[in-house]
């Protein structure tokens, strides 16, 4: 006796309705301008009816808090919070200017550049920036990105003022991709570099960083422009060829020596965090007076020289937005605007879950984006948030972003009282401070875990830390980002089709390789498509390896050796659960699986369909061809079903 008489004879038979008539009845899904308005008026219109219902609240005051946070936390600010965020800000100073002038250095601009960027980008991330520990300023990676892809435009050496336009139009760039990102919610595009990518990226970079250090650390004059390891150290061997004077080595070695015993102080006894926050500081200002009172210019050690003195100066008319490399300079913008936010925010949400409070993204992105636009308006370039200044605003004690302030008000003071002071700083000691905070860049232990986790991500992270290692900045990002999207598009368009059986005791089906002690029922085979999406890109592949594992079964091929030839197949279930979305290509292979499996005298069996899959089967009329008996709410349900309808047929045999 046929299943279909079968299950005829069990539907004749008194029981209650199934659950797939629940299945069947349910309504249609919403279309997507439906989805579009109920996003709108969810997301848009209630908030505007929330704040009207506010009667004593200004819409203009309102609108202003929810871009401006300085307004909301601003009002419960007191005297006591003021003293912990002005020594952070204090401390924090006394690390960002030295920094900032060697990042500066890094990214092939005059010293002054770097103060600048550490006075503008924070005071506006102050009153828009949700985290209250983030210091914003100039950071290594950003510099290192600037320096590699607008040199490859412009020779700083050769013309300056046109190297520092293009650098000014590229941070223009940058916030307002950042800004954009936020106003439209496209947060996710920052998702795009994984963590095992930044991860590569940064040990790249960072040994990229150090081995041009080596320029100043020397005092070496001919040195190459390229960022790939091959290039710098043949450039440091042909130049130590050339004259040099040992000293530079010797003082910026001995203050680096410095630098990393105060580091290690800190981090045995937490109450010293100062020490190693002001040892940069206290080193340019030793190896400054020791230049300038032995006349150590005068015995090749390379100096700063000139920093202009004052504050920022205006740039509005640097901005070059009609130029022959305007497409090439927004690509420059685009990417270190998603490797900005990614290190911030990263570094943002780190401290603020120590701190117990939520980040919000969006905000940090328009935070991120005006303080940029603001920043290429006033002589600065690309600013985000650097782990190493918020790790010791953290641990100064910084209750607000007011250390921001205080410190961006300190490096003004600075760049009017200190600049000629800072002449007879030699570059040696500037290279030693930049070495100095790169051994934080390489998370050795956070590669080991990615290693043992998830080895196709180790590759990801290995592709971007020898692309930025022996090509480029943008040949390890677009390695990084490549493998990870191969990898994507491999698992969507090569998915896993799983053969289930049933847990014994329970209502559960899982996949029988992954849990062997699965028991199988006679003349049913169970199958699960493991792919969120049954579209042009794997519904062939799909249907390939439903028909070879059918085949296989009706061979007695199969590992457990548990249906043979003799015990014909009859029905064949399809568990549904996992495929959310369905286009026509899908629907085709369903069709020809359908009519296959009809021309063998086998049953199509649906299991478990999505609402918008059952939709477009509706649609497509698919489930009348399935029948809709054939189509049910649950897997159990369906073996259940025709377990019933067999054992009936045994009965009245």
């Amino acid at each position: 006796m046929s299943i279909e008489m079968q299950s005829h004879q069990a539907e004749a038979a008194p029981a209650e309705e199934p659950l797939s008539q629940w299945l069947i009845n349910m309504p249609e899904p919403p279309t997507i301008w439906q989805e579009f308005v109920g996003y709108i008026r969810t997301n848009v219109l209630s908030k505007k009816r929330n704040k009207m219902k506010k009667k004593s609240s200004n819409p203009v005051y309102s609108y202003l808090k929810s871009v401006f946070p300085i307004l909301i936390w601003g009002r419960q600010y007191k005297l006591n919070m003021f003293k912990k965020d002005l020594m952070a800000g204090l401390t924090l100073a006394s690390l960002c200017i030295p920094q900032s002038i060697g990042y500066a250095n890094l990214a092939r601009l005059d010293p002054e550049y770097g103060l600048y960027t550490s006075v503008v980008p924070p005071l506006i991330y102050s009153m828009m920036g949700s985290s209250r520990e983030l210091a914003i300023g100039p950071v290594a990676v950003v510099s290192l990105l600037l320096s590699s892809m607008v040199s490859d435009l412009q020779d700083p050496v050769t013309d300056p003022i046109a190297y520092r336009k293009i650098v000014f139009t590229a941070t223009f760039f940058a916030g307002a991709f950042q800004a954009i990102f936020g106003l439209f919610r496209l947060g996710f595009l920052v998702d795009f570099l994984s963590h095992a990518a930044l991860v590569g990226f940064m040990a790249g970079a960072a040994i990229v960083i150090g081995l041009q250090q080596l320029k100043g650390l020397f005092g070496l004059s001919h040195f190459t422009n390229k960022t790939d390891v091959v290039s710098v150290l043949s450039s440091v061997f042909h130049s130590l060829h050339h004259p040099w004077q040992p000293l530079n080595f010797v003082i910026g070695s001995s203050f680096l020596i410095f630098i990393l015993l105060a580091r290690f102080l800190g981090k045995r006894n937490k109450k010293l965090f100062w020490i190693p926050a002001m040892a940069p500081l206290i080193s340019v200002i030793l190896a400054t007076l020791i230049v300038y009172l032995t006349n150590a210019e005068t015995r090749g050690v390379k100096i700063v020289k000139n920093i202009k003195p004052g504050f920022n100066r205006p740039s509005v008319n640097q901005l070059e937005f009609n130029g022959p490399h305007l497409g090439q300079v927004a690509k420059i913008g685009i990417i270190c605007a998603i490797i900005a936010l990614t290190e911030a925010i990263a570094v943002g949400r780190s401290f603020a879950t120590i701190k117990g409070y939520r980040l919000d993204g969006n905000k940090e992105m328009m935070a991120m984006g005006f303080s940029n636009i603001a920043g290429s308006l006033t002589s600065c370039y690309v600013a985000t948030g650097s782990f190493s200044r918020t790790a010791v605003n953290f641990s100064a004690g910084c209750e607000t972003v007011v250390s921001n302030i205080v410190m961006a008000i300190t490096v003004m003071v600075s760049l009017e009282v200190l600049t000629r002071f800072l002449y007879f700083t030699p570059t040696a000691i500037l290279a030693s401070i930049i070495l100095s905070a790169l051994p934080g860049l390489i998370d050795i232990s956070g590669a080991l875990h990615i290693w043992k986790l998830d080895k196709l991500d180790f590759l990801v992270l290995v592709a971007a830390f020898l692309g930025v290692l022996f090509a480029s900045v943008e040949i390890g990002l677009l390695l990084a980002v490549g493998i990870s999207f191969t990898r994507i598009i491999l698992s969507s368009i090569r998915p896993t089709v799983e053969a289930l059986g049933r847990l014994s005791k329970t209502d559960i089906f899982g996949d029988i390789n992954q849990y062997p002690m699965a028991t199988k029922t006679q003349g049913l085979l169970t199958l699960r498509i493991s792919s969120p999406l049954l579209c042009f890109a794997n519904a062939n592949f799909i249907r390939d390896r439903i028909l070879n594992s059918i085949q296989k079964v009706e061979e007695g091929e199969d590992d457990e050796q548990e249906v043979k030839r003799a015990k014909v197949l009859q029905v064949v279930i399809l568990d549904m659960s996992c495929v959310m979305g369905l286009d026509t290509s899908g629907v085709v292979a369903l069709e020809e699986l359908h009519q296959e499996l009809a021309s063998n005298d086998t049953q199509l069996v649906i299991a478990s369909p999505r609402w918008r899959v059952f939709h477009k089967l509706k649609r497509a009329k698919l489930e009348e061809k399935v029948k809709k008996e054939n189509i049910f709410m649950t897997v159990g349900e369906a073996v259940d079903f025709y377990v019933r309808a067999r054992t009936t047929s045994h009965d009245m045999c």
